[in-house]
């Protein structure tokens, strides 16, 4: 672009919030046209909207690597340093940022815009004071206009990210950083807003506009905030004072910490800037000196800039490299380290195929071009270069563009908008490459077409990762609990409970109460949250004595015996657990102990509860065990002999089941007339146990071992299946609690002692004294006993097998007292069928 020489020239220089982007925004709007350069495509969309808003989208146009907004009649250009069209003819011309001429990766860019970018009116340089003598060397005849910060910034020390205040940005120098801060103030302070470089301009501006609007209090970024993003930050926090430069990772030059600390602070508001608490590590302290020229706003003086021809000749491809590679004849300018366009062009210039297709200028400037494709997705010179060269070789066949295949089928693997934060932030970044190659007027056979796709997968993607970042980084009601709780206090917020036992306080949920139990929603029990439950716990006494009131007028059919196999025995109320069962005077008289749950309860209210569960633990045993009940009634009673209280003791303290030899003693101490009166009780005295029939039944049963259990200290065995008959035999603690339960073991199978006691009335009934005899199997088949386990079960009755036999067929009685019951006839046919019909749950022993 032509120099103009009567054009003025000048230099606005100053630290950040100075408003100098500002400045040059309304001076450009006083022009016919103009164009500004920015470090960053999120500055260039953000000031272009703002430009928009005041002059229409008609005349305003947007030129970055990945987006361009061109109308016929646009007059204003906001655009990114790399893609100002040097071509264009504008009134006024700014350079925002121009200090990164001394960036190594940047700097040249920037160098030749200062050098050759100029208005035919007027011509604006932004920067840094540091930049006044490169500007002085460079540019003589520049104006140099210094513009004081409008604000203090101040030294504010380390402070926790528990303790940051509200309105904090904190700075970090990778994604991986970012991430990890922005996940603890999630858990500590309700979550963040996301900033980076990397993400699209929807993306990031729903993650600032969530800060803007005070959905968060915090936002965690790279040191993309320092260049010129506005942003209402009141203290700025260093996660880190080093950083990886692409080369090695350094300390913050002094300069790029005041860029950064800078951005604290807006207009007239002061601002302050600090470590994340990190005083006194290696490093991560700010030394005094750092500290008073940051707030001072003074620092060293930059003396060299970076250099490259920015108008390379493309002869040949060595040429090309040549003029790339020389050094500049200004004391200050300096070479900057090999690009990755550079880089990426030197490794496809090593390739044959390369050299023999770019044989002319105009191929090696298209070469040229494919080089500066941006490396968006940071894969290195070597992983940048295989996708360049892939490109290259389709730019420079045929017709010269990209095949529409193989555009459509890179950019439609991309729209995918399912995967984490780190997944969806890979695919934006490798459809920002596609969005550039879309831009490249020449690179499509229909680039405005391939634009129009490229964008709109960019934007879903955005929205993606925008909804994405939000969901794992920001907790929203606990950001709006934490700032009600600091404006209102603590006693303040209203606490409700809905219908469905929702918590709310101020109209957020925190939590469900379920019977007396309030459980808090997940992702609310971090630190600074325990305030706001401690809090809602205090104002819930009106809602506590509502539910014992309601619990206390009950009907018995609200509450159950818990008794779930691994776990303590417990009473719920409508499903809810509100009392556990411990050892108590009796077997059928447990302790009750009240859950932990009803803590918040007054002592008046806990005792009411436990005289309301005994109650119904009383009628429940009751109904459950009364033959057990009504053994133990006449154990206690004072006219019971003392040779039945020696039977029944055991008897009640088994729960009603007793193994018959356990028992010989009192039995043998029974006259005829006390046997009847066991009798009487339902219980029957047989061949191998003492028991009670109904005591059998499957609720019976689960009562009797869940109070045992209790009465051991246990936790509730395993339950046999409800109504059955014969199982395999367990192992271990199941064993033992089947046995109490009612069944009895005979080779590998369980067999419950009422059906054992059928066997063996059948087995009796069956004999002719002790003469040998076949006893029907019938029975044994129906109840599905093994021969191994019936062989096992006449035994145990006091059989043995006939003599010779190995496998016996027939038993012989050995002389073992029969059962004292009264002797049936046996009957016609099938003896084992028919006894199966016959009653034996009463009759003595």
């Amino acid at each position: 672009m032509s120099n103009f020489a009567r054009a003025p020239l000048a230099a606005v220089l100053g630290p950040t919030n100075t408003g100098k982007t500002h400045l040059a925004v309304e001076r450009m709007m006083g022009h016919a046209s103009g164009m500004i350069g920015f470090p960053l495509r999120l500055l260039a969309r953000e000031v272009y909207d703002r430009v928009v808003a005041a002059k229409g989208p008609e005349s305003v146009a947007l030129i970055t690597g990945e987006e361009k907004i061109v109308p016929e009649g646009a007059r204003w250009f906001l655009c990114t340093a790399e893609s100002m069209p040097r071509e264009r003819d504008t009134a006024f011309v700014a350079i925002d940022e121009a200090q990164l001429g001394a960036d190594p990766e940047r700097g040249h860019v920037f160098t030749d815009r200062l050098l050759h970018m100029r208005g035919r009116e007027e011509t604006m340089i932004l920067g840094s004071d540091s930049l006044r003598p490169m500007l002085g060397a460079l540019v003589p005849d520049a104006d140099i206009i210094s513009r004081p910060r409008f604000s203090t910034l101040s030294y504010a020390g380390p402070k926790k990210l528990s303790r940051l205040p509200p309105r904090s940005a904190i700075v970090a120098f990778s994604a991986e950083e970012v991430y990890a801060v922005a996940e603890m103030l999630r858990r500590l302070r309700g979550g963040a807003a996301v900033v980076m470089g990397a993400l699209s301009p929807r993306t990031r501006n729903a993650q600032v506009a969530m800060f803007q609007a005070g959905e968060v209090d915090y936002l965690v970024a790279t040191d993309a905030i320092g260049m010129g993003l506005n942003m209402d930050v009141h203290h700025v926090a260093f996660a880190s004072l080093r950083k990886f430069d692409g080369r090695r990772r350094r300390r913050l030059h002094v300069h790029e910490m005041a860029q950064i600390a800078g951005r604290a602070g807006r207009h007239q508001r002061d601002g302050t800037f600090g470590t994340l608490g990190l005083e006194g590590a290696e490093h991560a302290s700010f030394t005094a000196e750092e500290i008073e020229r940051i707030e001072a706003h003074e620092f060293p003086a930059l003396r060299q800039l970076y250099w490259r021809d920015g108008d390379p000749r493309c002869d040949t491809i060595d040429t090309l490299i040549a003029d790339l590679e020389a050094k500049p004849e200004d004391d200050v300018l300096r070479a900057p380290p090999e690009t990755v366009d550079l880089a990426v062009l030197k490794s496809l210039a090593a390739e044959p195929w390369v050299r023999e297709r770019a044989a002319d200028p105009a191929m090696v400037e298209r070469l040229w071009a494919a080089c500066g494709l941006p490396d968006f997705r940071k894969t290195g010179a070597d992983g940048h270069a295989r996708l360049v060269g892939r490109l290259f070789r389709h730019l420079s066949e045929g017709e010269g563009h990209i095949p529409h295949a193989v555009f459509a089928q890179e950019v439609s693997a991309l729209e995918n908008l399912s995967g984490d934060v780190e997944t969806l932030a890979g695919r934006l970044a490798a459809i920002r490459i596609w969005a550039y190659v879309a831009h490249r007027a020449d690179w499509l056979a229909d680039p405005e077409k391939g634009a129009d796709r490229a964008a709109a997968i960019e934007q879903r993607l955005s929205d993606a990762l925008h909804d994405s970042l939000t969901q794992r980084f920001v907790d929203r009601r606990t950001t709006i609990l934490m700032r009600d709780i600091g404006a209102k206090g603590e006693e303040a917020l209203p606490v409700r409970v809905d219908g469905d036992g929702v918590v709310t306080v101020d109209d957020e949920p925190i939590g469900t109460i379920s019977g007396f139990r309030f459980t808090v929603d997940a992702g609310t029990n971090h630190a600074d949250t325990k305030r706001l439950l401690a809090a809602a716990e205090r104002r819930l006494g009106g809602e506590w004595a509502e539910r014992t009131a309601a619990l206390i007028a009950d009907s018995d059919e609200a509450f159950a015996l818990m008794t779930e196999p691994g776990k303590r025995v417990h009473i719920a109320w409508n499903g809810e657990i509100v009392a556990r069962l411990e050892p108590g005077t009796t077997l059928l008289a447990p302790a009750i102990a009240l859950d932990k749950s009803l803590g918040g309860l007054t002592g008046d209210q806990r005792g009411r509860i436990a005289l309301r569960l005994q109650a119904w633990l009383d009628r429940a045993t009751g109904r459950a065990l009364g033959p057990l009940r009504k053994i133990e009634t006449v154990l206690g009673a004072a006219k019971t002999a003392p040779a039945i209280r020696a039977l029944l003791a055991p008897l009640v303290e088994a729960g009603g089941v007793l193994p018959r030899k356990s028992a010989l003693g009192p039995l043998a101490a029974l006259d005829k007339e006390q046997r009847h009166r066991i009798g009487r009780l339902g219980l029957t005295i047989g061949a191998l146990d003492i028991f009670h029939a109904k005591l059998l039944k499957p609720e019976a049963m689960r009562w009797r071992l869940a109070l045992a259990a209790v009465a051991d200290g246990k936790r509730m065995p395993e339950l046999p299946p409800a109504g059955a008959t014969l199982l395999p035999e367990p192992k271990g603690k199941t064993l033992a609690a089947w046995r109490t339960a009612g069944f009895r073991g005979f080779a590998g199978q369980m067999l419950r002692i009422d059906m054992a006691e059928r066997v063996a009335r059948a087995a009796h009934d069956a004999r002719d004294g002790k003469k040998p005899f076949a006893p029907d199997p019938a029975l044994a088949t129906s109840l599905g006993l093994s021969d191994a386990a019936l062989a096992r079960l006449m035994q145990a009755l006091g059989f043995q097998p006939a003599e010779g036999e190995a496998e016996p067929a027939q038993w012989v009685w050995r002389g073992r007292r029969a059962p004292r019951a009264k002797r049936r006839k046996p009957a016609p046919g099938n003896a084992f069928a028919k006894l199966a019909e016959l009653d034996f749950g009463k009759g003595g022993g």
